[in-house]
């Protein structure tokens, strides 16, 4: 069987050990020759990768590794590239979150003016390691997760339409791993589903087990009470800013009883109960650092300390056990049904062609084939028209370097309540950026 070359791009990233992890767990389904990381940040890249290499040399010493900040070392010879970057790292997220904030409206890192400012950061990043792939792996496929997903998508629909590339976001995979908990169900993988929406922006209408059996009015009654709050806490994530979003879903899901919703809809639909909530001075970002960050370079470091992994407390990310699926999807050809964010092209019939929306999808060699979803409801999209106008402004804005088209993306946002609000945010969003963002006239 064919063994597999694989880059990761965002080397230095938190869920790195976790995804090596993942991948060594599934070698029986995805057998890999060479492991490398890239990362532009060469300091933070080599703490996540020292631990790496020890993991390696004990776990799977057959795979060749390489940590790397030069492209065409991390590019040559590979199959595929595992993308998971964040330009500006935490400390550009916290002001995402905070400088919102600051003007009364939602501070968080994909929704609303703090995901378009991380969406003006993240383009041109994306689209420099799409063109590294093309030099030198032509034929490699480009396996995007970085956030904020929607709008790298339509950057990537836009500006790199020929490429060898793949969206997707492990959001609903989590979310419907809580709803196969919610009703005893061992795994999502027992569910099929349908689905529709943008990223961070959609509504499942289906779900059946393998037998066709319609799995939703139970799935419906759970969130209708719970969110998806579930006993088996092991699958959530701890922090108490995920669990509120989780129940949050319930109110959400009040809004169309007939579906059950992406967690995301509680900043367009309840961005007052959101902002009232949140504390300014100690946003997510800060959990993140104070925790997460804190936990893997700890461990990290320890490992290379004691030069073995044994007793470490880095954990496999089953979560992310999708990327394998995806990548096994192209290189055999399996067929996988799987969400991704797609360009819409009559996938769902009613809806602008060009958008990248988020459906269900086959995965083969040749890429995703989406499933026709049909007509939606004009609640739905009314909504997804708004969002997917803020997209594409943010997109054009960034391509055309236009001040005006981002100061019409963030008036559009209905997290945003007024022209005012939003040039007041564009300016102190721009002067956080500078180091980032194109210069806008």
């Amino acid at each position: 069987m064919k063994k597999f070359s694989i880059t990761i791009a965002g080397g230095g990233s938190t869920f790195t050990p976790g995804i090596v992890l993942m991948l060594l767990d599934n070698l029986d389904k995805l057998p890999i020759n060479e492991i490398k990381f890239y990362d532009n940040d060469e300091e933070r890249q080599a703490v996540i990768a020292g631990a790496t290499d020890i993991i390696l040399k004990e776990k799977a010493p057959e795979i060749t590794f390489t940590a790397t900040t030069d492209p065409e070392t991390a590019f040559s010879n590979i199959d595929f590239v595992m993308a998971h970057i964040r330009t500006g790292k935490y400390a550009m997220r916290e002001k995402d979150e905070k400088i919102p904030l600051k003007h009364g409206v939602v501070g968080q890192e994909t929704c609303g003016p703090g995901g378009i400012a991380y969406g003006m950061r993240s383009i041109g990043d994306v689209l420099e390691l799409i063109d590294f792939k093309d030099q030198y792996s032509p034929d490699a496929w480009f396996l995007n997760y970085s956030n904020p997903a929607a709008i790298v998508a339509e950057a990537t629909r836009k500006l790199r339409p020929d490429s060898n590339i793949l969206n997707i976001c492990d959001m609903p995979i989590g979310i419907e791993e809580l709803m196969a908990s919610a009703i005893g169900l061992s795994s999502r993988k027992e569910m099929e589903v349908k689905y529709y929406g943008l990223n961070h922006f959609g509504w499942w209408t289906d779900i059946r087990d393998k037998e066709g059996n319609d799995l939703l009015p139970q799935i419906r009654e759970h969130v209708s009470k719970y969110g998806y709050v579930t006993v088996d806490e092991s699958i959530q994530h701890a922090d108490a800013s995920w669990n509120s979003t989780f129940a949050k879903a319930k109110d959400v899901q009040a809004l169309d009883p007939a579906t059950v919703p992406n967690t995301y809809l509680k900043y367009y639909f309840y961005p007052d109960h959101e902002v009232a909530k949140s504390d300014p001075n100690y946003t997510r970002a800060n959990e993140v650092m104070d925790g997460r960050e804190k936990f893997v370079f700890g461990e990290c470091q320890k490992i290379i300390d004691n030069g073995t992994s044994e007793g470490t407390e880095l954990h496999i990310d089953e979560h992310a056990s999708y990327i394998v699926d995806l990548a096994r999807a192209i290189a055999f050809n399996t067929k996988e049904r799987m969400l991704l964010i797609v360009e819409n092209n009559g996938a769902i019939s009613n809806f602008d062609p060009t958008a990248m929306v988020e459906v269900p999808c086959l995965v083969g060699s040749q890429g995703p084939e989406p499933l026709v979803q049909g007509e939606i409801p004009r609640f739905q999209k009314g909504l997804m028209e708004q969002q997917v106008a803020v997209e594409k402004l943010v997109v054009e804005a960034w391509n055309e370097k236009s001040y005006q088209k981002l100061w019409q993306a963030l008036t559009l946002s209905r997290i945003v309540p007024s022209a005012q609000v939003a040039k007041d945010l564009l300016d102190d969003l721009i002067e956080a950026n500078k180091a980032y963002w194109p210069e806008l006239t």
